[in-house]
């Protein structure tokens, strides 16, 4: 078993994030999910992001908040933006391995003093024509190699962001969303 702390993305926790968490549950991991928008879930990306952007400090100090209770060793992920808050809480904490939906981090996005965590490996998981999709793999790639791990990039054919999300019909798509968990579980697992 396998502890896993999951960001959601810019749009609150959506049933995206809650299938995601299920399932990691069922293969017997323990999920924290925190929610860093109080409650607040949106629909409309424009007004998520107006309404998150001023709060990225705090967002970013409620994640590492919510990493503080846990065992080192973790596990750590998240959706979009939710994975800047996983990537900065994998440079402040031993975890075992960062999984990246939907968007990847750079480090220096983090701060002039963040480094990816020597040895630690990651997997990032995009559709190619993510309209979020920033041009940054070579860079993301580079972080994490050049401190001892892998990052294992995997495309997906479509425009959808959160493309795992049923509830977002133009973005969701269910035979990407389980070839991405035939993936995202192993690693889970091998870090347990």
């Amino acid at each position: 078993m396998t502890t896993v702390l999951l960001f959601h993305s810019v749009l609150g926790i959506r049933q995206g994030e809650l299938d995601a968490a299920e399932r990691l549950r069922a293969e017997g991991h323990e999920v924290v999910m925190p929610d860093l928008l109080d409650g607040t879930v949106f629909d409309n990306y424009e007004l998520a992001m107006a309404h998150a952007d001023p709060l990225r400090e705090r967002l970013y100090e409620k994640g590492l908040a919510a990493a503080a209770a846990l065992v080192d060793g973790f596990v750590v992920g998240g959706f979009s933006a939710g994975g800047g808050v996983a990537a900065l809480v994998a440079t402040r904490r031993a975890v075992s391995g960062v999984l990246q939906f939907s968007g990847l981090t750079i480090v220096e996005w983090l701060g002039p003093d963040a480094a990816w965590p020597a040895g630690v490996d990651s997997q990032g998981h995009q559709m190619l024509d993510d309209p979020f999709r920033d041009p940054i793999e070579e860079q993301a790639v580079g972080d994490v190699s050049s401190a001892g791990g892998t990052l294992e990039l995997f495309d997906y054919q479509g425009d959808g962001h959160l493309f795992t999300d049923p509830t977002l019909p133009d973005e969701y798509d269910s035979a990407a969303t389980e070839l991405m968990w035939s993936r995202v579980l192993p690693f889970v697992r091998a870090r347990g």
